[in-house]
């Protein structure tokens, strides 16, 4: 087809699209509310684009959040009476509130938030609901669905589509009263009213303002004839914001949440917009050919997938089958040889037992004895008993040494099942994936846990992973002592389509046991090995290396995202050590996070890489930092900083208790405990503080620091295991801040959890 030919057929389809002559009847999928299930009724456009009914907004969010409903503006709500219909099934939108809760709960990222509340703002989320195509949280925010725009268009398609199935159904004129009441021809815009053709002449006569409104044919679905901006419910919108894809008129750009979003005008846009969608449509009908051969595809596949469905349904049948032969076989070999030990031993006993009772008197041998003893003639006694006699010390000799005949334990009978039934848990088809292993490296825990895995490096496409956690127990608690119904019940999370997800909303100082599979074409890998990860005392605190107070950019050196520091050596320390002839003492570089503290329990959590000549990291006050940064400095003088180089922590020696700072000095990959005075509240988990050797500890690979601001103690922990290596009391008057010290080189990085909240904003 050449190029003129194409541009033709594309006005074609264009000028078809405007004069609504393509067809409409198969559409009518696309005309569903996803909730209600029925015919859209005054659609609402959601920030992700989808379309909902009004109705079922409203339900969703009285479900949602039953005090918080917001009934809406007039550029929302419907103009003219809605139209019945049927309420949105109860169960689908309890299923539809479950999932967003379920999603929340185990640390969905996917939400939409509403261009009228933003992240930065003091407002409290007041309305979330979730979208029912796209399964994001919609954030209406304070506003509710008064932020949103009804969908005009849609509901104009629907008013066509209706039109069209009731054909035989005409629409009566409005004005004529029955029995003389006319068929409409025509629909006013303005009047929002539909008339024949006399009323229409009547009501619109030539030379009136009324005979400039617009008309239409005849119609039920009535709109404004301009779109009112939500936001500013005075003002038209004519502009097209490109970053939220939506509508908005000037106040919005000037002031609004759109003052730094790039709009375009709304001919521009209407311009674009229309051609991209004609050229859209242009392309699918140019393809319908392929379309069809590609549905014909699809329905051999369906016809395969059927049979080879049942195919395999059958043989799995016949194997199981198979087994339940041979497992009913086996059982009855196995119970008949039961039985027959069962009726033998049965069968000694009770000879036992007769033999037993002929030693009675007047019955069976002893009987028989009796009368024996009445013979008198001497030659037949003596022939008779003598055999009696030997019979008579058998049964003595019986009697004094009494043995069952048979043993009445059945021990050698007992079946151990368990390697079969392991075997028949495990039975699975031949693709059945491999079970992925959690990755301890790149996983952490805190008040949410960030859980990764990998899979095998043969390993076929998976479909999706499902991972699953239990709480073990807290601090000095086993899981039966636990008082939550819950506890030691493995919870499972949604599918997660990629290698880690994340679990919220854990209990502090607590053990968890995670574990995960795979999933493959309706068939699950088996489980793979527990790993436990101990959550941190306290919730996560979150911020970023500060660098505005004190921060020198001489010697630190901080990214981009501010989450790692590092100290090199500068110019200012070669020309402080040229002048002096004995030797340079260095000084500390302190950076501070970017956040404060001034009450509650919080940890944080990093790394110190193990090169790093000396770091020191803990807490300090505010007070403390003003001298710290703003005291005079010489770089060239012992007497301007106690510490004068690396001895083992030796600066940290017998500070007096409640200072504004606790530092914990790290270096050349040791860890050092600070000595404590008499009269010091501290704590450390090793050996006495007296002895050099068991205060100098190997580096954790990472290190965490929890202040309880409340209780006005600092507590250092190895963060891999939650070991707590020292604590100690520090004056919490004023605001603390987490403190860094580097001296030398060295680097110091942020736990991507104690940044993540920070960078998000």
């Amino acid at each position: 087809m050449s190029d003129s030919e194409d541009m033709t057929e594309f006005a074609s389809i264009v000028e078809r699209i405007e004069r609504g002559e393509v067809p409409i009847k198969n559409i009518e999928r696309e005309l569903i509310c996803p909730i209600c299930k029925e015919l859209f009724t005054h659609p609402l456009i959601l920030p992700c684009q989808h379309s909902v009914c009004h109705k079922c907004v409203r339900e969703l969010l009285m479900l949602n959040h039953e005090d918080s409903f917001d009934a809406g503006s007039e550029c929302s709500l419907p103009g003219s009476p809605r139209s019945r219909v049927p309420s949105p099934s109860m169960e689908r939108l309890d299923r539809l509130v479950r999932s967003a809760t379920v999603r929340r709960s185990f640390g969905s990222r996917g939400s939409i938030s509403s261009p009228g509340w933003r992240r930065g703002s003091v407002t409290p989320r007041v309305t979330t609901i979730p979208c029912p195509g796209c399964q994001h949280d919609i954030d209406l925010g304070e506003r509710g669905i008064s932020m949103l725009f009804r969908n005009f268009t849609l509901e104009s398609i629907v008013e066509r589509y209706r039109q069209a199935a009731r054909a035989a159904i005409a629409i009566m004129c409005n004005i004529c009263k029955p029995p003389q009441q006319q068929e409409a021809t025509k629909s006013c815009m303005d009047c929002k009213a539909s008339y024949c053709n006399e009323c229409f002449k009547l009501h619109h006569p030539w030379g009136t303002p009324k005979a400039q409104h617009e008309y239409v044919g005849p119609t039920t679905n009535f709109r404004p004839k301009v779109l009112m901006c939500p936001e500013h419910e005075m003002e038209k919108v004519n502009m097209y914001c490109e970053v939220c894809k939506r509508p908005v008129c000037h106040l919005c750009k000037l002031g609004g949440s759109h003052a730094n979003h790039k709009v375009t005008s709304m001919s521009s846009a209407y311009k674009i917009l229309k051609e991209k969608l004609a050229k859209s449509i242009h392309y699918l009908i140019s393809k319908e050919d392929q379309v069809r051969a590609q549905i014909t595809d699809l329905e051999q596949l369906i016809n395969q997938t059927e049979e080879n469905g049942q195919l395999a349904e059958r043989r799995a049948n016949e194997h199981f089958e198979r087994l339940f032969e041979t497992l009913q076989e086996r059982k009855s070999e196995m119970l008949r040889s039961i039985e027959q030990s069962r009726n033998r031993r049965l069968d000694q006993l009770r000879a036992q037992v007769e033999e037993y009772q002929g030693m009675l008197e007047n019955s069976g041998l002893v009987g028989y004895a009796q009368e024996v003893l009445k013979e008198t003639d001497q030659s037949c006694f003596v022939q008779t008993a003598k055999q009696l006699h030997t019979r008579i010390q058998r049964a003595t000799e019986s009697l004094r040494t009494f043995h069952p005949a048979s043993d009445p334990c059945f021990d050698e009978f007992v079946l151990d099942t368990s390697r079969e039934e392991t075997l028949l848990k495990e039975m699975c088809f031949g693709g059945v994936p491999d079970p992925p292993l959690i990755d301890l490296s790149n996983s952490r825990v805190y008040n949410e846990a960030s859980i990764c895995w990998r899979l095998s490096d043969d390993h076929l496409p998976t479909d999706h992973h499902v991972l699953e956690y239990r709480r073990l127990g807290g601090p000095g608690q086993s899981p039966s002592q636990e008082d939550g119904e819950d506890s030691g019940v493995w919870r499972a999370t949604d599918r997660v389509y990629g290698p880690s997800t994340v679990v919220c909303d854990l209990d502090p100082d607590s053990l968890y046991a995670f574990r995960v599979r795979s999933c493959r074409n309706s068939m699950f890998s088996p489980h793979s090995p527990e790993v436990t990860f101990h959550t941190p005392p306290a919730p996560a605190f979150g911020f970023l290396f500060s660098d505005k107070c004190g921060f020198s950019t001489e010697r630190l050196i901080l990214n981009k995202r501010r989450d790692t520091v590092e100290s090199v050596a500068s110019m200012a320390f070669l020309l402080a050590a040229e002048r002096v002839q004995t030797g340079s003492y260095m000084q500390l570089d302190y950076i501070i996070g970017d956040t404060g503290i001034s009450q509650g329990r919080h940890f944080w959590a990093f790394k110190v890489e193990p090169y790093s000549y000396m770091v020191k990291v803990g807490v300090a006050s505010d007070s403390k930092l003003i001298e710290w940064f703003h005291n005079p400095r010489d770089t060239s003088s012992p007497r301007y900083d106690h510490d004068s180089g690396h001895d083992s922590g030796s600066e940290d020696a017998c500070y007096e208790l409640s200072q504004p700072f606790t530092l914990l000095t790290l270096g050349m990959g040791k860890l050092f405990i600070p000595k404590a005075s008499s009269s010091s509240s501290v704590s450390t988990a090793n050996a006495p503080a007296g002895d050099p050797g068991n205060r100098v500890l190997p580096m954790p690979q990472r290190l965490g620091v929890c202040l309880d601001y409340d209780a006005c103690r600092v507590f250092f922990y190895d963060a891999d295991t939650m070991r707590c290596l020292y604590e100690r009391q520090v004056d919490c008057s004023g605001t603390m801040y987490p403190a860094f010290g580097l001296m030398g080189s060295g680097k110091v990085q942020l736990e991507e959890f104690i940044t993540a909240k920070r960078l998000t904003f």
